[in-house]
């Protein structure tokens, strides 16, 4: 397929449209304080948000301000348990247990505003520390997951050999400054309900007309 090119207006349209399909478009992993939001968002890799959702639902019902205090009393073993049905499980409460000790031990049991001090914590890297970041502290950020990687390829806003890492940094060059702090849902939202990975619904994509990878493939017809 050949090199995508989209022009800043035409980039700016594609913006402007998503804000207006997905204005209420949030982090669907449910938390009701910082540390449970560091927690499920350490535990969605390479799981879905829903998984990780029903794993820890029955944990924020009985505590519903489990803390890292909490996290430690349980212990490895029993929150393995609860959290066992999710992908790398073995791994990720290894990392939680010692990712709670530190917050106790160095922040006071407080989630750290400063993307150094989060991706010190075990099992926190980049896409991880983006997400806190920004849906906790408003940073203008955006972490790159399946979804946002795929939809901006698709749009050329990337190209298609792009790391993870480049795809942010083609993104952050490519949004208008005022839609940062939000485009991050925008971009989950539309790839994981319409510009799916098999079978995209592009009868309803608000930017069908516009969206380069359509109009190649439809051209190519």
């Amino acid at each position: 397929m050949p090199k995508i090119k989209i022009s800043k207006q035409k980039c700016t349209e594609i913006f402007e449209r998503l804000a207006k399909t997905w204005p209420h478009a949030k982090c669907e992993l449910v938390h009701n304080t910082h540390f449970q939001l560091l927690l499920a968002v350490m535990l969605s890799a390479q799981t879905t948000d829903k998984s990780v959702n029903k794993a820890l639902e029955p944990l924020f019902i009985k505590k519903p301000h489990f803390s890292s205090k909490d996290l430690i009393k349980m212990g490895e073993d029993k929150f393995y348990e609860a959290i066992r049905q999710i992908g790398l499980a073995p791994t990720k409460a290894k990392n939680a247990l010692a990712m709670a000790k530190i917050l106790e031990e160095k922040h006071g049991g407080m989630v750290p505003n400063d993307r150094d001090l989060l991706e010190e914590l075990p099992g926190v890297g980049r896409k991880t520390a983006n997400v806190v970041l920004n849906v906790l502290f408003q940073h203008p950020l955006i972490a790159v997951d399946t979804h946002v990687e795929r939809v901006a390829k698709r749009l050329g806003l990337a190209s298609s050999e792009a790391s993870r890492l480049e795809v942010e940094e083609a993104l952050m060059k490519a949004v208008p400054e005022k839609y940062l702090v939000d485009v991050h849902h925008w971009l989950i939202f539309h790839g994981r309900y319409l510009c799916i990975a098999r079978k995209p619904r592009c009868l309803d994509c608000p930017i069908q007309d516009i969206c380069p990878k359509r109009l190649l493939t439809s051209s190519s017809r």
